[in-house]
């Protein structure tokens, strides 16, 4: 069932977004070669806390961390630990902040170092399939029109679009109603309402969009090991044009746009 949030609901959630952000902007500060993906969560947790908010993934079905941390071909659900970032690197970190009891949900993938040109187009395609997605999520259109925006520009570039895993409805659970694809047929699916708010997030792989899930039972990787990219945010419906209730702005203040 989908439910529709109202105005003030929609404030808890841009609040919720905004420590999102920002936890996401310490995260590009301190993604170096060297650091591991345990400091990062670790610094990531103790930030949110921080704010009177919650890490909403920690302990979600067993989940033992703050962020997902995704480097390379993983796509989705990195755990952290000991693995330290190297040197042209990527790593999708996947974040969902919990306050006043509703979520804000992003994920940004992250250049380390000097990273390799033919990578570094993938993240810049992957961030804007997403705002390609976001450019269609308006009352009156329909959840294909999303995903069918997303799935139609990234396909032009001959990339692989993830189909195991998609993006969601959001708001007092940290997932709901309705499954919102990176691939469809405009004008099929749910009608989109105001009131809607949905984690949008293109994972976009520069080789087969196939994957599989590692024997940890939660991190995924592409099936023929290339590099996977992963942008999100949390947006709520309206007329017009979508309200997007986190952002990447607080990142980009560090070096500019990201690409």
């Amino acid at each position: 069932m989908i439910i529709l949030k109202s105005k003030r609901e929609i404030e808890y959630i841009r609040e919720a977004g905004r420590i999102t952000a920002n936890a996401l902007q310490l995260m590009k500060k301190l993604a170096k070669p060297g650091i591991t993906t345990g400091e990062l969560d670790q610094r990531c947790e103790e930030y949110i806390r921080s704010q009177g908010a919650f890490p909403s993934c920690k302990g979600y079905y067993g989940f033992p961390a703050t962020i997902c941390a995704s480097v390379n071909e993983e796509v989705v659900h990195g755990i952290p630990g000991h693995r330290k970032l190297k040197d042209g690197d990527i790593i999708s970190i996947d974040l969902v902040v919990n306050k006043n009891g509703y979520h804000g949900d992003s994920t940004v993938t992250l250049p380390i170092g000097h990273v390799d040109p033919k990578t570094l187009q993938l993240l810049k395609v992957t961030k804007e399939c997403l705002y390609k997605g976001i450019e269609q999520a308006v009352a009156g259109n329909h959840l294909g029109d999303i995903g069918h925006a997303v799935q139609a520009y990234a396909e032009s570039f001959g990339y692989g679009v993830v189909r195991d895993y998609v993006g969601h409805g959001i708001g007092s659970d940290m997932h709901e109603d309705p499954e919102v694809p990176n691939y469809g047929l405009a004008g099929h699916g749910e009608l989109l309402e105001p009131g809607m708010v949905l984690a949008i997030e293109p994972m976009i792989c520069m080789g087969t969009e196939k994957t599989h899930q590692l024997k940890n039972g939660w991190t995924v990787v592409t099936r023929d090991s290339k590099p996977a990219a992963h942008f999100e945010h949390t947006i709520a419906v309206h007329h017009g044009k979508a309200d997007i209730l986190s952002t990447f702005e607080e990142i980009e203040k560090i070096e500019g746009k990201l690409y």
